[in-house]
C-alpha cells in the first residue's frame, strides 16, 4: 500500500500572535504546510515561512470558501487538514498521521475544544468538526463555509485541537467582520436556520444578549431535530434569555425542549442558571424556584459528562455542577450539604486531572 501525503492547507491575517503556536503543532504529522495570506501588514507572513510554511497570497473578497478553496487548490497532498491560526493540536497527531494508509474516501472529524470566558470565568467546550478533507473537496458559503461533499462518509478521528479565538483579549480583532457576512447571507435567505443560529452566535459572543436572542428564535423555529447544532442552539438561547432578563421565555424553551435532552448535562446546568438569576431577580419567586434550581444541577451529576454531544462544556456534568451546588448550599446556610458538594467538586476535579 502505498503512503498517502498529508497536508495543513490554512488561511490568515495578522495572526503573528499564534501562527507559530499552530504550525509548530502539526510541523512533526505533516508532509508540507500552506499558509494562504489574505492581506496581513504584521509579522504573520516571516513567521510562517521561517517555520517552513509555503507562503502565497489571496486578495480577500469578502467570501471564506473562496478563500478556502484557493488555499486547498495549492495542495497535492491527498489529504488537507484545515486549521484556523488560533488553533493548535493537543493530542492525536498519531491517528492523524495514520491516513497516510488509509484508502477510504472519507472526511475526519476533529475534536476542537474552544476556550472562552463566561461570567469571569473560563470554561472549555468541546465541538466535533469535519476538517480532515480528501483531495478533492472543496468549500461552499462565504461565511461559516460548508463542505462540498454530499452523501460522503464522516469518521470521527483520536484528533482534539485546540481553540483560543473567543477568549476576551482575542475576540476583539475580529469583532464585526463576520457579522457582516452574516447580515448579507440573511438578507438573501432570511428564514435559513444556520445562519440566523450563527449571527445569534456572533451577537452573544460580544454580549449583545437581547438581540441574539431575537436570531436564535428564528433558527430554533426551522432548525431539524437532529441537526447537529441544535444541541448548542438550546442551550445557547436559555443562556442569552437568561442574560437579557427573559426568565419566563427561556423556562417555555426549556419545557418544550426537556424531553429531547435528557442526555445533555449543558442542557440542565443553563436551566439551573436560568432558574438562580430567576430566583435573584424576583425574590418573591424563590420559594419555587429554589428546590428546581438545585434538582437541575443535580440531574447534572446523574447524567455526567457527555463528551459525544456537539458543543458540550467539559466539567458540567461533573465539577462545575458540583461547585454550583456548593455555592448554592452555602448561600443557604446548609453547611452539611454545602460541604458534600465541595469534598465532591475536589473528588471530580482529581478525576478529571488524571
Amino acid at each position: 500500500m502505498s503512503s498517502k501525503r498529508i497536508a495543513l492547507v490554512m488561511i490568515v491575517r495578522n495572526e503573528a500572535r499564534s501562527i507559530a503556536r499552530c504550525l509548530q503543532s502539526v510541523r512533526p504529522w505533516v508532509d508540507e504546510m500552506i499558509v494562504l495570506d489574505t492581506g496581513s501588514d504584521d509579522d504573520t507572513v516571516n513567521i510562517a515561512e521561517s517555520l517552513g510554511a509555503k507562503v502565497h497570497s489571496f486578495i480577500w473578497c469578502h467570501d471564506f470558501a473562496a478563500a478556502r478553496n484557493a488555499a486547498l487548490e495549492l495542495s497535492t497532498a491527498d489529504w488537507n487538514l484545515v486549521l484556523d491560526a488560533d488553533e493548535w493540536i493537543i493530542s492525536g497527531g498519531e491517528a492523524f498521521a495514520a491516513l497516510r494508509h488509509c484508502n477510504e474516501e472519507l472526511i475526519g472529524i476533529l475534536r476542537r475544544d474552544d476556550e472562552a470566558e463566561v461570567d469571569g470565568e473560563l470554561q472549555v467546550s468541546s465541538v466535533w468538526i469535519s476538517r480532515i478533507l480528501p483531495r478533492h473537496v472543496r468549500y461552499v458559503g462565504r461565511i461559516h463555509e460548508q463542505l462540498l461533499c454530499p452523501g460522503m462518509q464522516r469518521r470521527q478521528l483520536e484528533l482534539v485541537v485546540g481553540h483560543d479565538g473567543y477568549l476576551e483579549q482575542h475576540k476583539a480583532t475580529k469583532q464585526g467582520r463576520n457579522e457582516a457576512l452574516l447580515r448579507v447571507e440573511l438578507a438573501l435567505n432570511p428564514e435559513d436556520p444556520y445562519f440566523n443560529y450563527q449571527l445569534g452566535k456572533e451577537l452573544e459572543v460580544y454580549a449583545r444578549f437581547a438581540e441574539a436572542v431575537t436570531f436564535y428564535e428564528k433558527a430554533l423555529l426551522h432548525t431539524e431535530a437532529d441537526a447537529n447544532w441544535r444541541h448548542d442552539l438550546v442551550v445557547r438561547s436559555l443562556f442569552s434569555l437568561k442574560k437579557a432578563g427573559n426568565f419566563e421565555r427561556a423556562l417555555h424553551l426549556a419545557e418544550a425542549e426537556m424531553p429531547h435532552w435528557q442526555h445533555s448535562p449543558d442542557f440542565f446546568f443553563a436551566l439551573g442558571d436560568v432558574l438562580l438569576d430567576w430566583a435573584i431577580a424576583d425574590p418573591a419567586q424563590a420559594e419555587v424556584l429554589l428546590p428546581m434550581i438545585a434538582s437541575s444541577w443535580e440531574r447534572c451529576l446523574e447524567i455526567g459528562d457527555n463528551p459525544t454531544l456537539n458543543s458540550t462544556v467539559i466539567g458540567r456534568g461533573s465539577f462545575l455542577a458540583a461547585k454550583n451546588l456548593h455555592a448554592f448550599y452555602l448561600s443557604l446556610g446548609q453547611s452539611d450539604q454545602a460541604e458534600y458538594f465541595a469534598n465532591l467538586e475536589r473528588e471530580l476535579l482529581r478525576q478529571h486531572s488524571i
